[in-house]
């Protein structure tokens, strides 16, 4: 039998004077400790995500947990021990995207009203804690910003699909919205110019040239759809513009691949060698595809493929540190956060 509450006995919700909004930074994630233990953790979770890894039927399941989990942490919490962040136990993407937020906070200072926050798809501080925390502080409404420049399902998607997981458990829950990507945002690009500019104004050589490289993904995933790839190549150009420099002075490359699969080429560890035994000695990597540096830039790209560069034959090799929490970076998340609370602040 249904009940009925007469009107005149319902209370009306109570509200605070000008309701909160909340805006939750997110990155991809990061073990919590540098050992095994912690990295067999993060990776479980992150290889476990179906649009990581989109097959993720029994054969994948064996290879994971039998293969995977059992020798790859121990070889990843060696390189994250080269980067972590000793002073404070933590690795350095913890450290920026916390400094990224504490410095966004205080810059939407004027608007008392906004609270801000920070997040890992994977890891911790986990998204449902970020939206957990906001609401508690009163937040009705809330903006999540993936920090990922290029859409790809395998990272912008993955955080709406977690954020969505967690509204659905939810009775009353916050209105949402999400940024887009900006890859060709004219803020994002002049901020990468200036960065880039700025990096190679400190250094004792000149670059022959640039190398942009970005996170990979299987082809097969572009052949199916994702726009990554055309998101990268559209930064690029954009950037070439910006910077007046042709596709022989900033070249473009994908790094990380794993697996046996065919990923997006050319690959950056491959046009490394290829560059130093084609008689390049001098060269600088941007990494533009990361909001901050984390074991991608800072072990892959500044040590791993500085290695490979310099085995063939190289003798300069800059690794161009990201976005970060710098002025120019900052100023790109505020233009993007400030565009999106339009009507909300």
């Amino acid at each position: 039998m249904t009940s009925v509450v007469p009107l005149e006995t319902a209370k009306p919700a109570p509200r605070s004077a000008l309701p909160r909004v909340g805006v939750l930074l997110i990155n991809l994630g990061t073990p919590d400790t540098a050992d095994a233990r912690g990295v067999r953790v993060y990776l479980k979770e992150f290889l476990s995500d179906a649009r990581v890894i989109e097959d993720q039927g029994l054969i994948w399941k064996v290879v994971l947990n039998g293969i995977i989990l059992n020798t790859r942490p121990r070889a990843k919490a060696r390189d994250y021990q080269k980067i972590w962040n000793t002073e404070r136990n933590e690795s350095p993407l913890k450290t920026i995207t916390r400094s990224q937020s504490e410095k966004l906070a205080a810059a939407l200072s004027n608007h008392a009203h906004v609270v801000v926050d920070w997040a890992m798809r994977y890891g911790n501080p986990s998204i449902k804690a970020g939206i957990d925390g906001l609401i508690a502080r009163g937040c009705e409404r809330i903006l999540t910003v993936p920090l990922y420049p290029q859409y790809s399902a395998s990272t912008s998607a993955t955080v709406c699909d977690e954020v969505f997981r967690v509204l659905s458990q939810m009775r009353s829950q916050p209105t949402l919205r999400v940024t887009p990507p900006y890859y060709e945002d004219e803020a994002y690009i002049d901020a990468l110019a200036t960065s880039i500019e700025a990096h190679l104004s400190t250094l004792s050589f000149e670059p022959e040239l640039i190398v942009a490289s970005f996170h990979g993904m299987p082809k097969s995933y572009v052949d199916k759809g994702d726009p990554y790839q055309s998101h990268c190549v559209a930064t690029t150009e954009a950037l070439r513009r910006r910077m007046k420099l042709d596709d022989t002075k900033l070249l473009l490359t994908f790094q990380s691949r794993f697996g046996f699969d065919e990923w997006l080429q050319p690959y950056t560890d491959k046009t490394m060698e290829r560059l130093a035994k084609e008689g390049v000695r001098r060269i600088a990597v941007v990494t533009p595809g990361f909001s901050a540096d984390c074991l991608e830039t800072l072990e892959e790209i500044a040590q791993e493929n500085a290695e490979i560069f310099e085995h063939n034959g190289g003798e300069e090799f800059s690794a161009i540190p990201c976005l970060n929490d710098s002025q120019p970076g900052m100023d790109v998340i505020r233009t993007l956060v400030l565009r999106e609370l339009q009507g909300w602040i």
